[in-house]
């Protein structure tokens, strides 16, 4: 009897998930005909023959479609949101780095929605204030890099679990609503935005508003002059009143206009008086880099009236870069400051800058504002451990800059820039895909780095605590060079908190502990982004009620054998390499385990990595198998056989 039940209730269970998949199936073709696609077969393989979860860019759960990760696919059109209502299981949204425009989509019709990003699209309209009505669920919302325009919606702002919201790079005007919480991440650089930030948001890192020159308050040292208020729209009582007002104003207007050139005739001949009176003893102006920046004149050094103290002076500002290589020729911070500076990016620490030397020499200099605790003596001994690390793997430091308020990094530029840069933006940069010998190559040379890092600098918890595919460069080799590591030690704590990746593991978010293995599961989820071609941040942030991240897709998505659909198309021809793939895949996944004690440790990966170009020169086909029986015979390491074999 019990066995009929149990037959009755799977048939029932297998219809609905027929019904529900044909009706999902039917909804994304819908939504799929509001679409304009600009790459060629950018959506060819959504069609009705094949099983929705197997479409490109749809993201499935045991059968559901949870996400859609549309990205770079040149979409222009608009966004059938009408559509996407009878996808019932829908979390994720993302469409970055598309054409889209139009007017804003009626994104709270999709109330369970928790993430949804649309940088880098050319939305040019004003946001409704009340467009994210009803979306309790909303975590993640990136609007970055559009022409989005009036004031922040207030909806937005009593989202009642926002963690994370970028608006930078946008047209938003007004002052900034009042957040009923304050988010982990908050963007709002480069508006147009007016008044007091809000005290709830006063804590946050200044360099989330910079680029709105009306904004004022803590964290900004720009104090408010008066209370601020918005002028409200001017009543028009009558045409009578508002003439005579008209009249008084431009009276005035008038006025103060014949008073202001007056004053400036005045000014302008003075000054031209003066300016040729100084014209053979005028200083220098401010550098490129000061410039960008934003180095104070003090550091670059102060003038004087004598000469002979001014060139003292200069002497004393000159011996402050404090260098850890004897290799490279010395240079002065004059010559930083002198030097031509392009900017290369701006990450979460600060920005960095390429500059080029008198000598020809390429340097980059990295600025980081979070290092404000770190003392003068601690900080120094520190640079010195980092100073004499050594391998092929890691991108040394040549120099630092110390001072209280900021630090600067010096290291050498590496043409090839960064592995995040080659797999996710190939194109738009004019480069071909990595291929798979120079993906297992690039993993093999990050895995070296960081068990280098382990085995000297053994009295910190994450040696790196700040791996990922941005912080690892390429040089002319297609080598990896580890940057960004050994920082822990030197960042501000409620800094690191929000910003580092060590911070963002499943032990931290759960435990709040950091451990040594906590670099292993970055080294996981950066073995997973190089197989799926994924990127991480896109996925939605792992936490204490959720594990909807990479780690967890790719081992819900892995049936134990190849699945092409898995892994990134990009990689090129993979004929003859399909074992190793899925090994390294089981090697990330056994770094990506949950439970630190059935994680692999930095040792255990690499020489697995090792194993597997053993294996390669020998043609051994054992390795498998002896996964396997490592996980049936209750392996000394702790590897769960959920992480091994998941067939």
């Amino acid at each position: 009897m019990e066995s009929t039940s149990l037959v009755f209730l799977s048939i029932v269970y297998l219809v609905l998930v027929v019904v529900h998949g044909a009706s999902e199936t039917e909804s994304l073709l819908k939504f799929k005909n509001s679409l304009v696609i600009g790459r060629e077969n950018g959506l060819k393989s959504w069609h009705r023959r094949n099983p929705t979860c197997k479409w490109i860019g749809v993201l499935c759960d045991r059968g559901f479609v949870w996400g859609l990760q549309l990205e770079n696919f040149e979409l222009s059109g608009y966004l059938d949101i009408e559509a996407l209502t009878g996808l019932k299981s829908l979390r994720s949204l993302s469409f970055m780095n598309n054409k889209l425009g139009g007017p804003f989509p009626e994104f709270k019709k999709l109330v369970a929605l928790k993430s949804l990003y649309l940088s880098n699209n050319q939305f040019d309209v004003k946001i409704p204030k009340d467009a994210f009505d009803g979306m309790g669920w909303l975590k993640k919302l990136h609007l970055e890099h559009n022409k989005f325009r009036g004031e922040i919606p207030a909806s937005l702002a009593n989202s009642p679990k926002l963690l994370e919201l970028r608006l930078d790079g946008n047209r938003f005007t007004g002052q900034i609503p009042e957040f009923t919480h304050k988010p982990h991440m908050l963007n709002l650089s480069n508006n147009a935005l007016a008044g007091p930030i809000p005290k709830i948001l006063s804590t946050m890192d200044p360099k989330f508003f910079e680029g709105n020159n009306g904004l004022c308050e803590k964290p900004l040292d720009t104090k408010c002059s008066s209370p601020y208020s918005l002028s409200p729209e001017p009543k028009d009582n009558s045409k009578k009143k508002s003439s005579m007002f008209l009249y008084i104003v431009a009276a005035v207007v008038a006025a103060l206009a014949v008073i202001l050139i007056i004053i400036g005739v005045i000014i302008f001949l003075n000054h031209r008086r003066k300016k040729k009176q100084s014209l053979l003893t005028a200083e220098p102006g401010p550098s490129s880099l000061q410039l960008r920046a934003g180095i104070q004149e003090s550091e670059k050094g102060q003038s004087s009236y004598h000469s002979q103290n001014r060139a003292a002076k200069r002497m004393i500002h000159t011996t402050k870069l404090s260098f850890l290589r004897d290799d490279k020729g010395k240079f002065e911070l004059q010559d930083l400051l002198k030097a031509s500076a392009e900017i290369l990016g701006s990450g979460c620490f600060g920005a960095s800058y390429k500059t080029l030397l008198s000598n020809g020499s390429l340097m980059v200099v990295k600025r980081f504002k979070h290092m404000n605790n770190a003392g003068t003596e601690e900080f120094q001994e520190h640079m010195k451990r980092l100073g004499r690390l050594n391998h092929e793997n890691l991108l040394p430091i040549v120099a630092y800059y110390y001072k209280k308020e900021e630090k600067l990094f010096v290291s050498d530029f590496v043409g090839k820039g960064s592995l995040a840069a080659h797999l996710h933006g190939h194109k738009s940069l004019g480069q071909p895909s990595l291929d798979w010998p120079t993906r297992f190559n690039i993993v093999k040379g990050v895995g070296q780095g960081l068990l280098y890092l382990h085995k000297n600098l053994p009295s910190l918890m994450a040696p790196h605590g700040h791996l990922k595919s941005s912080n690892v460069l390429l040089n002319e080799n297609f080598e990896p060079l580890l940057m960004d590591y050994g920082l822990i030690p030197m960042i501000n704590e409620e800094s690191a908190q929000e910003l580092m990746v060590a911070y963002k593991s499943p032990e931290y978010l759960k435990q709040s502990r950091v451990t040594k293995k906590t670099d292993v599961w970055g080294l996981g989820v950066l073995i997973l982004e190089i197989l799926t071609g994924k990127i991480p941040e896109s996925f939605p942030q792992n936490s204490k009620d959720s594990e909807e991240d990479l780690a967890s897709w790719v081992k819900s998505s892995f049936r134990g054998e190849w699945t092409p659909e898995l892994f990134d198309q990009e990689m090129g021809k993979t004929n003859n390499c399909e074992a190793e793939i899925l090994k390294l895949l089981r090697i990330g996944l056994s770094c990506c385990e949950v439970d630190v004690e059935k994680r692999l440790d930095i040792r255990e990966a690499v020489e697995k990595m090792e194993d597997l170009i053993k294996e390669r020169e020998q043609g051994d086909d054992d390795f498998y198998s002896t996964y396997a029986s490592e996980a049936d015979g209750g392996s000394s390491r702790g590897v769960s056989s959920e992480a091994i074999n998941l067939s």
